[in-house]
């Protein structure tokens, strides 16, 4: 499998894998060169107890003679965000160094404020937050930041609910019944060729899901989907479902 080293070049993963000291370069290739890079993954983030103090778990090349230099560096602190740098010197992209296996390794960086009410991006990708973290990790952000909307009957927590169905790309949705608690979302996405303008003749297709949700603390939890009318599906899975919100559903057509 190849991967990319960031601010490096290209190497080889295999599947399995290898241990520290099994990829080392040999004498006779001593003349393999160091470069910079960075990690090809950040597996945690947690904060010592003055807040100010972040321990990183990074993922870099495995090997004595294949990583040296592991070293995170605050970039800049704006809007908020405190910008931070991993970085490492490594052999990797040279395919005779041997390294050919990753490994877990940590570094730590002092801040020049408290993480308190701040996020941290490392390498200008992942982003992390101590709002609604549990001690002393820090919390990745997700596909809808940092603070998705709380269950509610608005657009903007529907995308969250959307999510939660594991759907396509670009699909879109129908609010067909909302109370705070529960929700219903008939859920289409688009098939069959992309179409330009209506004279071209192409007739674009939409098939659509029916999913009811209960809302929970950290956002709308997909129940289960159907498309038959009424209740009588949904309150069997889910018996305290009002029957308010859907009394009213027509059955959905294929």
């Amino acid at each position: 499998m190849a991967v990319c080293w960031l601010l490096s070049g290209c190497g080889t993963v295999h599947a399995d894998g290898g241990t520290a000291g099994t990829g080392s370069p040999s004498a006779a290739d001593s003349r393999i060169s160091w470069t910079l890079a960075g990690p090809m993954a950040v597996n945690k983030v947690s904060v010592a107890s003055d807040d100010r103090t972040l321990r990183l778990d990074v993922q870099v090349p495995s090997g004595t003679k294949c990583t040296r230099g592991l070293k995170a560096a605050v970039d800049t602190v704006a809007n908020g965000v405190i910008y931070v740098k991993v970085t490492f010197e490594t052999r990797s992209g040279d395919q005779r160094s041997g390294c050919t296996g990753d490994e877990s390794a940590l570094t730590s960086v002092r801040l020049p404020l408290s993480v308190v009410g701040h996020r941290v991006m490392v390498n200008s990708s992942d982003v992390f937050t101590l709002s609604g973290a549990t001690r002393p990790a820090l919390r990745k952000c997700g596909e809808l930041g940092c603070d998705p909307a709380p269950t509610g009957c608005t657009s903007q927590s529907y995308e969250q609910a959307v999510l939660a169905a594991d759907t396509p790309k670009h699909t879109y949705w129908d609010d067909r019944g909302c109370d705070g608690h529960w929700l219903i979302l008939d859920l289409s996405a688009r098939t069959g060729p992309a179409c330009g303008d209506a004279s071209s003749g192409c007739k674009e297709n939409a098939v659509t899901f029916r999913w009811f949700y209960r809302a929970a603390p950290d956002g709308w939890r997909a129940v289960g989907t159907s498309g038959v009318a009424g209740c009588a599906w949904i309150r069997q899975v889910a018996p305290a479902f009002p029957e308010a919100l859907c009394r009213h559903l027509p059955a959905l057509k294929r």
